[in-house]
């Protein structure tokens, strides 16, 4: 793969990234990378992100919500997501990557990772008393 020319737009989104735990959407990234660079289009975000996560720098959450989410933490872990208020946590928890090798003995193919998200509750959203 060829060197990737610098961009000052990508330093930002990338930046503001490793800032978050939330994992936000595109839209969230843009909204707040404008405030340091405010001609940048959503389009360049959407395109850096894309860029960020094929070269693996980032990490792309497909939660089922009809949009992406992004976190800069790429070491392995799980993720979190309240079904009720929709946030999304990093679960800090024992690695359970043993997954994959019972998962290799049920196919016939080659597994090379798993993508494991949690659902439930927050903290925050069981305090509140609301259900689901």
């Amino acid at each position: 793969m060829a060197a990737r020319k610098y961009s000052r737009q990508r330093e930002l989104i990338k930046d503001f990234l490793m800032t978050r735990k939330d994992h936000p959407t595109a839209d969230a990234v843009y909204q707040n990378v404008r405030r340091q660079n405010p001609s940048i289009s959503l389009g360049t975000v959407y395109r850096n992100l894309t860029l960020l996560a094929d070269a693996g720098e980032i990490i792309r959450l497909n939660l089922g919500d009809g949009v992406d989410h992004f976190d800069a933490d790429t070491s392995p872990h799980y993720h979190f997501v309240c079904r009720e208020c929709g946030s999304v946590l990093d679960l800090p928890m024992d690695s359970i990557e043993g997954i994959t090798d019972v998962a290799a003995t049920h196919f016939d193919g080659l597994i090379t990772g798993h993508m494991t998200y949690f659902y439930g509750k927050c903290h925050a959203c069981v305090k509140s008393g609301n259900s689901f």
